[in-house]
């Protein structure tokens, strides 16, 4: 839109549609470097430009990412576990997968979606029943996946940097959703050693096998037992890793121009643990009210023009010795009460 956020500091800005081509070549003959931060962009419109900018992420890694079920494939084909799958097309299909998965599950769309959004849990016959009759009233059944549930102990991340031939990882963080929207960030997560490093290597292998260049996410499940299993991947700069802005010698924002760049990547050290937590819609009044009392908190406000529900505004860092002291200390605030 005319009044996003980037475009109060672009040199140019092109308003269109991601998929409008004639757009996207605009902006290729205007650019020397295009990159993506969005993983629903047009890849056939992408590799029409490649001629004209320079696209160094490639086009590889959004065809994968778009769609759940290559995700999981691309991701097992790397020697990486996922939660049991199955590609469903039709009611039937999902009732046969159901034999094997079991309830619970989680019915996706194999793309769109974010947030939760394009999504279906699967308890029992009756929730079956429901997705039955909503395809045989019109509303359809698009090509989706069936997920089972993983029993895990809480849920993390990872980021992984690379400029086509090196790699290096950030700490791996914690992370709690609330209303499937990420609420807060933990950094470092408080794991074994060997839970670290598992992380760490998983995502070397998922980038290796990308080539990636830039940066890339990876949204993981830690269970009790402490495996580590991949939920899925987001080829951008994610909300998970904001909290790099302060806590880190580099950012994941510096890690994705110089990996695009094809500059050298140093492993960046976390100088301090933090905690980020999202700043909401409903949360923009209560934060600014008490931000002159608290001086130790970092609020990045992304200056949208429209303060909506929900919607992610901005975001608050504190760096910490104690994190543990910082949520309790966060909470007790009363700004995120709504979420409880």
């Amino acid at each position: 839109t005319p009044d996003c956020p980037t475009a109060q500091v672009a040199d140019f800005q092109v308003t269109a549609e991601y998929d409008d081509i004639t757009a996207i070549r605009e902006l290729a003959e205007k650019s020397d470097v295009l990159t993506y931060e969005f993983e629903n962009v047009n890849a056939d419109a992408i590799d029409e430009v490649r001629s004209l900018s320079a696209a160094p992420q490639g086009t590889d890694l959004l065809r994968v990412t778009q769609d759940r079920v290559n995700e999981k494939q691309f991701i097992n084909d790397h020697g990486t576990p996922t939660a049991p799958w199955k590609a469903v097309n039709s009611v039937e299909e999902l009732d046969a997968a159901l034999g094997e998965i079991h309830y619970p599950a989680v019915l996706k769309t194999r793309s769109g979606g974010y947030d939760g959004h394009g999504q279906t849990v699967l308890k029992s016959g009756a929730d079956l029943e429901k997705v039955r009759a909503r395809a045989d009233r019109g509303g359809g059944f698009p090509p989706s996946i069936l997920e089972g549930f993983v029993d895990f102990a809480f849920e993390a991340s990872i980021l992984v940097a690379g400029n086509g031939k090196d790699y290096v990882t950030f700490p791996i963080v914690r992370n709690e959703h609330r209303n499937n929207i990420l609420h807060m960030t933990i950094a470092p997560a408080e794991v074994s050693e060997d839970v670290a490093k598992e992380a760490h290597e998983l995502a070397l292998r998922l980038a290796q096998g990308f080539e990636l260049a830039g940066i890339l996410a990876i949204e993981l499940f830690v269970t009790k037992d402490e495996r580590v299993i991949v939920n899925e991947l987001a080829p951008r700069p994610h909300n998970s890793g904001h909290y790099t802005i302060e806590a880190c010698s580099f950012d994941q924002f510096d890690a994705h121009i110089r990996g695009i760049a094809g500059w050298p990547l140093e492993q960046p050290e976390l100088l301090k643990p933090a905690v980020m937590v999202n700043v909401l819609g409903q949360h923009v009044a209560p934060t600014r009210a008490l931000i002159a009392e608290h001086p130790e908190w970092n609020m990045h406000d992304y200056c949208k023009a429209e303060v909506r529900h929900d919607r992610k505004m901005g975001h608050i860092t504190v760096l910490t010795d104690d994190t543990r002291q910082t949520v309790a200390d966060l909470e007790r605030t009363g700004c995120w009460d709504d979420l409880k």
